[in-house]
């Protein structure tokens, strides 16, 4: 089959491996409709190895070079021995989150950070290839007319749902998002559908800025063109706002997103970080702020996302800026989103 596959940074080869073999014991055979280019994919491209295993991983032995990929959709053709929850046939939309079932995490139910947590994709082998094997506890069986091209983001969109989930109830507050790729603007169609009556993107990409008025924010501020934390004070009479979340991952923006709140608001921090920040913790206990940090989600984030598209108030066709084939994932996909990344949301994958 076809597959790309990571050997290196600035080194993804599209090439015929094998076809995954039967799947073991409670695990499924996927065939893949449609699988999203992630921002740590992008990482691995331009400065990996990061997440990827150079060494076999402790959960799953895979290492270096592996196939990409993990934010996908596609069809059950083939089950392991033992799996009574999901049938050939069924749609599904795979969580990521390989994890052991075994540690104080996993067996809290917070699988997603498990002490040997392991991404499809990432740290085994993923989905931009024609066919994948993956646990089937981690499949999502969608209904059966649902869009397989919306169904490939609900992987990332999750992680938006969850980080509004753990900021507890927003009803009536304010909210400042930093950052509209894809995670700000799920987590901010999310935080409206949860109630907050005002939120503020923080944004600096022209296209990015338009997006996130569709996506149905309420004020949009550009660091280039004012003082960001000034404006939000004023927008919320000197106070700050109930609550951020930082979408980013940016060294800068990570404490902005804490001196945006209120004392005892609630700072959500959602990006993944490249450099340390600098930061003054005494703007903590002087303040009861709280902050909080999220990875991905779990299997009830699945639902709820997949809810919320079914019920309209999540919105997958605006972040879509790009259907292409595995073949062009280079030039189309990778290089693409590096030479034009301010007028990318996500770009999806079809490798048939």
């Amino acid at each position: 089959m076809k597959a790309a596959k990571w050997y290196a940074k600035k080194d993804i080869r599209v090439e015929n491996v094998p076809e995954p073999s039967a799947p073991k014991p409670g695990e499924v055979k996927v065939k893949v409709s449609w699988c999203g280019i992630c921002g740590s994919d992008l990482h691995e491209y331009l400065a990996g190895p990061i997440f990827i295993p150079t060494q076999p991983h402790p959960l799953t032995g895979a290492q270096a070079p592996l196939i990409l990929g993990h934010e996908f959709s596609g069809t059950v053709v083939e089950v392991g021995a033992g799996v009574t929850t999901v049938r050939v046939g069924d749609l599904v939309a795979p969580d990521a989150c390989q994890h052991c079932g075994v540690c104080v995490t996993c067996r809290e139910g917070r699988y997603n950070v498990c002490e040997k947590l392991a991404f499809t994709g990432l740290m085994a082998d993923g989905a931009f290839a024609e066919y994948v094997n993956v646990p089937a506890e981690l499949c999502y069986v969608l209904p059966a007319d649902f869009d397989l091209e919306a169904a490939s983001l609900i992987e990332p969109l999750a992680t938006g749902f969850k980080a509004v989930r753990l900021a507890g109830s927003l009803i009536g507050k304010t909210v400042v998002i930093f950052g509209t790729g894809t995670i700000g603007l799920g987590t901010l169609m999310c935080a409206k559908a949860a109630g907050a009556s005002t939120v503020i993107a923080v944004e600096m990409s022209a296209a990015r800025k338009k997006l996130a008025k569709e996506c149905g924010a309420d004020i949009i501020l550009d660091p280039k063109e004012c003082d960001v934390i000034a404006e939000i004070k004023k927008l919320t009479k000197g106070s700050g706002a109930d609550v951020s979340f930082e979408c980013i991952g940016n060294k800068i923006t990570g404490p902005l997103a804490i001196e945006a709140i209120r004392n005892n608001g609630k700072a959500v921090i959602v990006g993944i970080f490249e450099e340390a920040s600098s930061f003054n913790f005494f703007s903590l206990s002087a303040t009861d702020k709280v902050v909080i940090g999220t990875l991905a989600y779990t299997v009830d984030d699945f639902q709820g996302v997949a809810n919320l598209l079914a019920s309209g108030q999540l919105k997958a066709e605006p972040l879509i800026t790009g259907r292409i084939k595995l073949d062009d994932i280079i030039e189309k996909g990778f290089e693409e989103l590096v030479n034009n990344k301010d007028a990318n949301i996500k770009i999806i994958v079809s490798p048939n």
